[in-house]
């Protein structure tokens, strides 16, 4: 897994110029999973029932999905998808509405207007940089804070939350390729005496 990703900071929809008396609207939203990119596709389905086709893509870590949506076979989804690549963004879904005009535009006419549509709503749409980060819970007795100040100032690292009790608790949030390195030089620090808990990776605002 790489240490962050880019992904939309909301939804957002354009409509490009009509086709051929086409319209094609390109809807574009953030999802953290496939069940969030689903419901954002029904609702664009609802708002727009009246349409013919609600073609869509999504991509997800390295998982994607794309559907043509009753177009011809790889005309409105893979080039929605390649539209999303070719932002490369991530956990983001796009669905493109069409209003059939009345006029066929073959499968060149649609792979263009439909990746046309996606890309002229993702340039549009304002990105946000995501972070992925691995947690780690430092506990350790008042007599080893010293220590750990010291390290952690060393490695340039500040909690995210601190904790002063019967013991004090840190919470780190490091980079993947870090982590062992900082682990070994707490255990340094403190003699092996501190409790190091690292948990699921999580995504934070870059």
């Amino acid at each position: 897994m790489t240490d962050g990703y880019t992904t939309l900071a909301g939804p957002h929809e354009v409509e490009i110029d009509k086709v051929k008396r086409s319209r094609f609207i390109g809807l574009a939203a953030p999802c953290g999973s496939a069940e969030e990119a689903q419901t954002f596709i029904d609702a664009v389905r609802s708002r727009f029932h009246d349409a013919r086709h609600h073609a869509f893509a999504w991509r997800m870590g390295e998982a994607s999905r794309a559907s043509d949506d009753g177009e011809p076979h790889h005309s409105a989804g893979p080039p929605i998808l390649r539209a999303i690549e070719g932002c490369d963004l991530r956990e983001v879904v796009v669905v493109v509405v069409r209003y059939y005009g009345g006029v066929k535009l073959g499968t060149g006419g649609l792979v263009r207007a439909y990746g046309g549509a996606a890309a002229a709503v993702l340039e549009a749409a304002p990105a946000t940089r995501v972070d992925v980060r691995t947690p780690v819970v430092v506990s350790f007795d008042y007599a080893a804070a010293s220590g750990i100040q010291r390290t952690l100032h060393s490695l340039n690292l500040e909690p995210v939350t601190s904790d002063y009790g019967a013991s004090v608790i840190l919470t780190l949030h490091l980079p993947a390729d870090r982590v062992e390195a900082v682990l070994a030089r707490l255990r340094d620090a403190t003699g092996g005496a501190a409790t190091l808990e690292v948990l699921p990776t999580v995504a934070v605002p870059g």
